[in-house]
């Protein structure tokens, strides 16, 4: 077993970007560090002209995909990248996206004989939508599970957030086992105990949230994956003006301006609010100026945006998938639904807990973070140390046969 490692994680996006892949990629590095690892992230930059090297990250020239998310991609061959990476001399290589990026790590390490890790994060089924119509849609998503499967026979081990990451490459015809890793959350940061509670009270003020109201967070990238047309839509059906129940949306995103047009047209301005674009660091006082959290994504693997929720102390409320079953458990750290009924039920549910029942209503938001304490930087670190270990260990047998 190797002591101390020297490892490259690649990634199409990183700081200052903050997405959950970025968040992921973020908390394992510093994982990895603590535990007394050397890590070098490879990741994307627009803004440089030549590959630059900086509190180790290797800043790799790219160009921007203004109608994919702003996504800065690089070319996935370069002389002067893998002339660094040699220099660096990684005992393995760690791919966390699947465009320039990841393929120059799987280049890599192929031609300097290094194992390979693949972490698939993103159910790409759900995001077709951004460059295929819906006459093409099909054969586009034909390629990507090709695609996928190409990417998951060059690693040693593949890796995922959740079992719907192992549900996807199946459908790919992928054969290898997925090692399940749950997402990790900064549990120090997304902490009640350390948040301004005056910034947070100034928040639900701004919001125009009154004491006895229950107000429900969600956070995320505004796009049709998360479902958020369908949350609005029931919130409209079933939520009543005299119910105290209120609902702050959080993030940017391609459907911002339609989803600020659905509150308009739902007449639903008076319980919902869109709060925008928050920076990451600054999101702990807007979800301490919130009493619960709910989503109706479908898309997420293990969603990060969640996990920083429940470590807020809020309950979930979340639409219910059997390939995220688990991450969410009735009466632990919030509750399941299925249609837009239930979801109010849930609504009002913990509402009156909260208003008649407030001291279990505490309990139950230090349930929630309970529930989650563990999924720290470094003990997701331990876990994918193992993976490294294995396929290290393998690599050298298959050398030694060869």
């Amino acid at each position: 077993m190797v002591s101390y490692m020297k490892i490259a994680l690649f990634t199409e996006t990183y700081l200052p970007v903050i997405n959950g892949v970025v968040t992921h990629v973020k908390a394992l590095k510093e994982g990895l560090e603590e535990l007394g690892h050397e890590v070098l992230i490879v990741t994307a930059d627009s803004s440089v002209k030549n590959h630059e090297i900086e509190d180790g990250v290797m800043y790799c020239p790219a160009v921007r995909l203004k109608k994919i998310y702003n996504y800065d991609v690089a070319s996935p061959l370069s002389a002067e990248r893998h002339r660094r990476i040699k220099e660096f001399n990684p005992d393995i290589i760690h791919i966390h996206n699947e465009f320039g990026i990841g393929i120059s790590g799987i280049f890599i390490a192929k031609v300097l004989k290094i194992p390979l890790v693949y972490t698939l994060h993103t159910m790409y089924d759900d995001y077709v939508y951004y460059v295929a119509n819906k006459h093409s849609a099909k054969f586009i998503t034909k390629i990507s599970h090709k695609y996928a499967k190409a990417l998951a026979d060059a690693a040693g081990a593949i890796t995922g957030p959740s079992k719907k990451v192992e549900e996807f490459f199946k459908k790919c015809g992928v054969k290898k086992p997925v090692n399940v890793i749950p997402n990790p959350v900064e549990v120090n940061v997304f902490n009640p105990a350390v948040v301004d509670t005056d910034t947070a009270k100034k928040h639900r003020e701004n919001f125009g949230f009154s004491g006895s109201d229950m107000v429900f967070a969600f956070c995320g990238r505004l796009g049709k994956e998360k479902n958020v047309s369908w949350l609005l839509c029931e919130w409209a059906k079933h939520v009543k003006p005299d119910d105290n129940l209120k609902l702050l949306i959080i993030g940017d995103g391609p459907f911002y301006t339609q989803h600020e047009s659905e509150i308009e047209a739902l007449g639903i301005a008076g319980s919902v609010c869109l709060a925008g674009k928050v920076e990451h660091e600054k999101l702990p006082p807007y979800y301490a100026a919130c009493d619960a959290y709910i989503t109706a994504s479908l898309t997420d693997t293990n969603s990060i945006s969640m996990l920083e929720a429940m470590a807020m102390n809020l309950p979930v409320l979340h639409i219910r998938d059997e390939l995220n079953a688990g991450q969410v458990v009735d009466g632990v750290n919030g509750y399941s639904f299925d249609d837009g009924v239930q979801m109010y039920a849930q609504l009002k549910n913990l509402r009156d807990m909260k208003l008649t029942q407030n001291e279990k209503f505490i309990e139950f938001g230090k349930s929630a973070r309970n529930s989650i304490i563990h999924a720290n930087s470094a003990n997701m670190a331990r876990f994918v140390l193992d993976i490294y270990h294995s396929v290290i260990r393998n690599y050298s047998l298959k050398k030694r046969k060869r």
